[in-house]
């Protein structure tokens, strides 16, 4: 009887241990932000700045709205952020709707289309 007793209450305390690290993990992902780049003028010429004074975390979604074929997202490190210059085989977005999940540290974003970067199309995100 001492033994199933045992077994019930080790079953019991799994049962509690798993649901509370699902409900972590759930609450982490409750508190990440979407945030549409540009606000209602999307991802276009002069957006550089739109960052400024928001406070991003990592797991945050960046929204880059912009006509598909006109514009495209690019992720680069700072070297190509402060050069306008889109790396080999760096990660381009083209939907015209793209929904990108900020890592912890710096992030970079450019247009890739020749000169829209000197446009002003490019972000710079610190995500904490």
């Amino acid at each position: 009887m001492q033994r199933y007793f045992y077994i019930y209450i080790e079953h019991l305390l799994y049962s509690h241990v798993t649901t509370s690290i699902v409900m972590l993990l759930m609450c982490n992902k409750a508190y990440a932000t979407s945030y549409t780049v540009g606000d209602s003028s999307g991802w276009d010429y002069d957006v550089s700045g739109w960052e400024n004074g928001k406070s991003f975390k990592s797991g945050d979604t960046l929204v880059f709205n912009y006509p598909a074929g006109l514009h495209n997202v690019v992720v680069v490190d700072k070297s190509s952020y402060d050069s306008c210059s889109v790396p080999a085989n760096a990660a381009t977005y083209t939907s015209g709707q793209d929904n990108i999940v900020l890592n912890k540290g710096a992030n970079y974003f450019i247009c890739g289309i020749d000169g829209h970067c000197e446009f002003g199309m490019k972000i710079a995100a610190n995500a904490s």
